[in-house]
């Protein structure tokens, strides 16, 4: 018989979600052995721990206490289920989800993607990115609203995590599209939903820090992704600049409402316009255009 696993699981709106997840996550007594986090839509977010052993109770409450004091949390449950890889054990959690022209599944959901969407096969795993989170969802709607307008050339997807929006943009445009991550193990988990997902050699996955590679530096991308974190994104405002062709367009997110304003500016500052605003559930996509 296998032995049993506990779930700690806390609901909460977006302005706590960070906070009890950083709970779960450095927590030395309880040490969970898994922790994540799933987005149900208008501003709530479900975050989950798994645990060898039971935990106890009243320690996880003065934990939550301690990371989100006066936070308006749902009920802490903590229940038993099977041993099972932590990935399996997710997905059952998780429904498709549609942005524009673009549908997104896990495996259990292959059944239900339509012929005439541009369909992305990614299963939870070890890279962030599986179109649940706001961030992801306001890229491929702003992708689709691109595509609308204008056929990118050449597109680069800087920091993949699971490879999502570099595979959306090869089904969508049939070009090649260059990947990259700095992490090494998520740069590994995008190549196999590219090959996964049949867009290898279409899309081809680099371990690279910004533009570091030199393959990127050469490629002169129309389109960038950027699904990444403020203070990244603020960083790398000036080379996007530089390695923008002209009059190409940057898909920035990972941000939220209050920090949309200060990239903005940022990228502003650089030579960039803005095209589009994006906001979903307290998240922002910026889709600025490269000023010439």
């Amino acid at each position: 018989m296998e032995p049993a696993l506990y779930q700690a699981t806390v609901e909460a709106d977006t302005a706590s979600a960070d906070r009890v997840l950083q709970a779960f996550e450095e927590a030395a007594e309880p040490a969970a052995s898994v922790v994540g986090i799933f987005e149900h839509g208008s501003g709530r977010f479900e975050i989950f721990a798994y645990y060898a052993t039971p935990p106890a109770r009243l320690t996880l409450l003065r934990l939550l206490e301690a990371y989100a004091p006066g936070d308006r949390l749902g009920t802490l449950r903590i229940e038993q289920v099977e041993d099972a890889d932590w990935v399996i054990l997710s997905q059952g959690k998780r429904g498709p989800v549609q942005a524009g022209r673009f549908f997104v599944h896990g495996s259990h959901d292959r059944h239900r993607a339509p012929s005439h969407r541009f369909v992305v096969k990614i299963d939870a795993g070890l890279a962030f990115g599986t179109a649940h989170h706001a961030s992801t969802r306001g890229c491929l709607i702003a992708f689709d609203n691109l595509l609308k307008r204008r056929q990118p050339r050449r597109i680069l997807d800087l920091g993949t995590g699971s490879g999502i929006l570099a595979i959306a943009a090869a089904h969508a445009t049939k070009r090649h599209v260059l990947a990259s991550d700095n992490d090494p193990i998520a740069a590994k988990v995008a190549t196999a939903n590219v090959r996964g997902n049949c867009a290898w050699p279409a899309v081809r996955v680099f371990t690279a820090e910004g533009f570091a590679h030199p393959r990127l530096r050469r490629s002169g991308p129309d389109l960038i992704f950027a699904n990444l974190l403020a203070r990244a994104l603020y960083d790398l405002a000036p080379i996007m600049r530089q390695q923008l062709s002209p009059s190409g367009t940057v898909v920035l997110s990972g941000i939220t409402q209050n920090q949309s304003r200060a990239i903005e500016a940022r990228y502003r500052a650089h030579g960039f316009i803005l095209d589009r605003r994006i906001q979903i559930d307290g998240w922002t996509t910026l889709v600025m255009n490269r000023r010439d």
